[in-house]
């Protein structure tokens, strides 16, 4: 019964993670969104279907740290002329699974749905999102994360916006 209790609290905190860096992203708070990452982490984005190795397949985004803040600062430039005026973004994150813990973390599994408003008119795009969570001082923070996106493998509008 403990066993359960604690597993179920510990959803609800990934659950709540999730959701805030969801919402960190919707309304382009972008340095926070910085923040929930590891000083190790990698962010990918794959084409051409579930792509079981980014090193070895093409990716929409393949980054490590650094490159995830210098897409922080371009966003900062003002020269994103594509997201001028910003796209209104809402995403809704479901079906959170816990996938297994190890030495690296938590493995977690959500579906993801992003309705995006802007100059080109509406999208919606679906993904499946994959992350490898760990506790740092006390937080959640992302050390993965894998958007394997349902129509990647199909010709993709501009994605100005951090996916």
């Amino acid at each position: 019964m403990q066993d359960t209790i604690q597993r179920l609290a510990q959803l609800h905190d990934i659950s709540q993670f999730l959701y805030q860096e969801a919402r960190l992203q919707d309304e382009h708070r972008f340095a926070e969104w910085e923040a929930l990452w590891t000083d190790d982490a990698i962010y990918w984005v794959p084409a051409n279907g579930e792509a079981p190795d980014p090193e070895r397949e093409m990716s929409i985004i393949y980054d490590n740290r650094s490159r995830i803040a210098l897409r922080i600062r371009q966003f900062f430039t003002g020269k994103r002329f594509s997201q001028i005026p910003r796209s209104r973004l809402r995403r809704v994150i479901a079906n959170i699974e816990l996938l297994g813990e190890n030495a690296e973390g938590i493995r977690v599994g959500a579906n993801m749905l992003l309705f995006e408003s802007g100059r080109r008119g509406d999208s919606i795009w679906a993904a499946r999102n994959e992350y490898l969570l760990r506790q740092e001082q006390g937080q959640w923070r992302m050390a993965y994360k894998k958007v394997a996106l349902v129509n990647n493998e199909s010709a993709l509008l501009t994605m100005a916006f951090l996916i």
